[in-house]
């Protein structure tokens, strides 16, 4: 049970982290170096939410 609200949470984070990269790449000069922070952050929180569904 512990797993899922965890697993949810990620899932949520990973959501927030999309919507924040939309937002920096729809703006007038979007910052590259941000978008890919951003971009690798979000790949560790998707291979950390599939490891844990395993």
């Amino acid at each position: 049970m512990a797993t899922e609200a965890h697993i949810e949470s990620l899932v949520e984070k990973h959501a927030h982290l999309q919507a924040v990269i939309d937002d920096e790449t729809h703006r007038p000069l979007p910052d590259p170096v941000r978008v890919s922070q951003l971009k690798r952050e979000k790949l560790k929180l998707k291979e950390t939410i599939e490891r844990l569904k395993q």
